[in-house]
């Protein structure tokens, strides 16, 4: 495969991303921060959200496992989560914590539970 082809496959991607909500004009306007002088600015700043991301994860897995959830404590993980992935057009991720927040908010386990 040429070059021009992976190009056009990531141009292609990209598109498909935007039209199925995962990402909003945000990661745009993220884009447009890369320049000659920082050409990795948005690998680095998306490989900055995937390691935090990953962390803040594995941190609301484990306090769903515990007998006693503390729901102020995952809300504010969640809030973290959701101004992250806003920060970097992350549209679907930042509409789910959307609604974990809600969830959080009225003690509701089963919603936090729900694979969907």
């Amino acid at each position: 495969m040429d070059l021009i082809q992976l190009q056009r496959q990531l141009v292609d991607y990209r598109t498909s991303l935007y039209h199925e909500g995962f990402l909003d004009e945000q990661f745009t306007q993220l884009q447009s921060l890369q320049d000659e002088n920082n050409p990795d600015f948005v690998v680095e700043v998306v490989s900055l959200f995937f390691e935090d991301s990953e962390r803040l994860l594995n941190e609301l897995s484990k306090a769903l496992e515990q007998q006693i959830i503390d729901f102020k404590r995952m809300d504010a993980q969640v809030h973290q989560l959701k101004g992250s992935s806003s920060s970097i057009g992350a549209h679907r991720v930042q509409k789910l914590c959307i609604v974990f927040r809600n969830y959080c908010e009225v003690h509701n386990v089963e919603g936090l539970n729900n694979k969907s």
